[in-house]
């Protein structure tokens, strides 16, 4: 009787000590990873997750709704009532869900709305709870955020200028998402910037956009794997106190670290067998207005949640071809002149494709992703565009931050934030502040005239600026005018170019302005 009772009490001893997560965007790529990676330590965590009730999503959550520890909250994250339900109880809330590329880019209106509205019902449920700072809040940003990062400006780093790329309206959407939970007055939230992920279903993703990316920029990969495991290791109770209220890079580090040369080549060589030369015309990718980056701290995040697994790049890759759909092994057999044309066919999409955009002179993306018809005219054969070279990091060059980074956090002051604020063209208003208080909000004024109010932490570590000019998105030759900032980011590539997108943008002030009426 004795060792039954013991049995019983141990078991329910361990019931009391699991950690409750929400998980959003489970059906997703990293979410899933992340499922799984936090199913398996059921023993220390109970999860909920928050999933839209689609057939697709309905079959794809089948194997999990008869599993103990897991709850599964059919909803949607624009509805609030939904994620209320779904935030009840949480220790903490895991935000991956929203929109993203390629749905994105064909739905952009209802991207920016859906990924700004999820967040404020995230942080709103968060409040709403009993004790909301005991809730860990994290967001899943992207390195969309920070735009085109050409050399030899392609080493990067959180705190450089906030700066989605033209019409690249899924960053616009995740910029303002990062600043809802950055600004949240939440004890404990975290964003946390997401690269590219690698993983297999990535060649399914046969789409106009893939010819957004520009063979000679970067980008330092997260396998899905990777991805996974960092989710589940922020929640396990060795994350130290000052993890929370910053913002980070994700990347698998060094090995991952590739050009996008290098990586179609991977890619192609595992897969079909070929190299990208025998697919793809030279000029048939843009030659800017992406995103794409190597860090230059993604390696902090690693000796924080020791996520990494290390395996091998090229191994990684060759390990990606065995969980390719059996369709794939067919390509192998489809003479190369057959695939080159119908990606051509792809190239030619009138909205989405680069070649589309010549051949109806769309002024504005030829402008946007070629500088203009005639530099697109020059860009070189295969074999010259493959020869360059990059940087290391031991000669990377860094961005000013506009104020004295060798100082430690803790000893900043107002003097500190005067001198940021100068840098970006703008004032800091505030008479004063308590040293090393990062994430009490000051005033501060843009070279406008607007007057916003925020943290240190958003504005110094998290790289942005006036919310008022944000909602104007792509003026950035003017911003870059008043703003040393942001010009030594954009005037390295964009000096003497018209760069005037203001015709064909959509409007994001009633959504910013919805965001600061909260």
């Amino acid at each position: 009787m004795y060792t039954l009772f013991c049995t019983f009490a141990k078991e329910n001893l361990n019931l009391m000590k699991r950690k409750r997560i929400l998980l959003t965007g489970a059906t997703g790529t990293m979410g899933e990873a992340g499922l799984r990676e936090i199913h398996a330590r059921k023993e220390r965590f109970d999860l909920t997750l928050l999933v839209r009730p689609s057939r697709k999503n309905r079959k794809l959550m089948k194997s999990y709704t008869s599993c103990e520890n897991i709850n599964i909250v059919w909803g949607d994250l624009c509805n609030y009532n939904d994620v209320a339900r779904a935030v009840e109880g949480a220790d903490y809330v895991l935000h991956v869900g929203g929109m993203v590329s390629p749905a994105a880019d064909h739905y952009p209106e209802q991207t920016l709305h859906v990924n700004t509205l999820a967040a404020q019902n995230i942080v709103r449920a968060v409040k709403a709870q009993p004790k909301p700072d005991a809730v860990k809040v994290v967001y899943i940003g992207s390195v969309a955020q920070t735009g085109d990062r050409q050399a030899p400006l392609h080493w990067a780093r959180t705190g450089d200028p906030i700066a989605p790329s033209v019409f690249d309206y899924y960053a616009i959407s995740k910029c303002l998402a990062e600043r809802i939970f950055a600004e949240s007055g939440l004890k404990y939230w975290v964003s946390l910037r997401q690269s590219g992920i690698l993983y297999a279903g990535i060649l399914r993703n046969i789409d106009p956009i893939m010819f957004h990316v520009p063979i000679r920029e970067v980008l330092e990969w997260a396998t899905v794997e990777d991805s996974g495991r960092l989710l589940a290791n922020i929640c396990e109770d060795s994350v130290p106190e000052t993890f929370w209220g910053k913002f980070y890079n994700i990347g698998s580090g060094a090995e991952y670290r590739l050009t996008n040369y290098r990586f179609e080549q991977l890619l192609l060589k595992n897969s079909l067998g070929l190299p990208p030369e025998k697919l793809f015309a030279s000029n048939m990718f843009a030659t800017r207005n992406f995103h794409g980056q190597w860090y230059l701290d993604s390696d902090r995040l690693e000796e924080i949640l020791h996520f990494r697994a290390g395996t091998p790049v090229e191994e990684y890759f060759a390990g990606l071809q065995k969980q390719l759909p059996w369709f794939f092994a067919l390509a192998r057999y489809v003479p190369a002149i057959f695939m080159r044309l119908f990606l051509r066919y792809l190239a030619h999409h009138k909205r989405f494709g680069t070649l589309g955009w010549l051949r109806n002179d769309d002024k504005e993306h030829i402008a946007a992703y070629f500088g203009s018809r005639e530099e697109w005219e020059k860009i070189p054969d295969w074999k010259t565009l493959a020869d360059f070279k990059l940087a290391n990091e031991e000669d990377a060059v860094r961005l000013n931050h506009g104020y004295d980074e060798q100082k430690d956090l803790s000893k900043l002051n107002i003097d500190d934030m005067q001198q940021a604020a100068t840098f970006r063209g703008g004032k800091c208003l505030s008479p004063t502040m308590t040293e090393g208080d990062l994430h009490t909000p000051l005033e501060w004024e843009c070279a406008c005239g607007h007057r916003f109010t925020t943290s240190p932490t958003v504005v110094l570590l998290g790289g942005h600026w006036c919310p008022e000019c944000f909602s104007k998105p792509w003026q950035y030759d003017a911003e870059a005018k008043r703003n040393p900032f942001f010009a030594q980011l954009w005037l390295a590539h964009h000096k003497g170019v018209n760069n005037d997108y203001s015709e064909s943008i959509i409007d994001i002030k009633p959504i910013v302005h919805r965001i600061s009426e909260r």
